[in-house]
């Protein structure tokens, strides 16, 4: 196995490169890189479309596949982004759910091409994890009732208050 850990596929409707450049300018630490085109002869595919694009998004190394509309993103699969301060919190909501995403529950947002994200406060975890599980408990009923997640908000709830 190559010693530079994995790559995540990310199957597209013909939105790859689209896709990698929002990635890419939402994420430090991000390029675009190769891609790669169908032959002339593939079946089901325009000549010459991209096939896949291989890009980097804080630090992360991923390929999008312009494979057809036969697979869907669900959230089953998610990437967590985890968020230093509530500065960080809004900028990732806010960009990935821009032109067509969308907010969910506890701090889940769905891009515009169908990917689920979870914009997770690192202050949240710790709190999660308190050994006193009334501090925890009402952390959690706290993020229940939050679509982005308010770090004070959580600290008020972690508090007692």
């Amino acid at each position: 196995m190559a010693t530079d850990g994995f790559v995540t596929c990310l199957w597209f409707d013909g939105k790859a490169e689209e896709a990698a450049r929002f990635y890419t300018s939402v994420f430090k630490d991000s390029s675009v890189g190769d891609t790669t085109y169908y032959p002339d002869d593939a079946p089901g595919a325009q000549a010459g479309a991209a096939l896949t694009v291989d890009f980097t998004a804080n630090g992360q190394r991923f390929v999008g596949l312009n494979g057809g509309p036969e697979f869907t993103f669900n959230e089953a699969i998610s990437f967590q982004i985890m968020c230093e301060d509530q500065q960080e919190v809004d900028h990732y909501s806010a960009r990935l759910i821009e032109d067509g995403g969308e907010q969910g529950p506890c701090g889940w947002v769905k891009d515009r091409f169908g990917v689920s994200w979870q914009v997770v406060p690192e202050a949240m975890l710790r709190m999660h994890r308190d050994p006193d599980p009334a501090k925890a408990k009402r952390v959690f009923g706290a993020m229940m009732q939050m679509h982005k997640l308010d770090i004070a908000a959580l600290e008020k709830a972690y508090a007692g208050e």
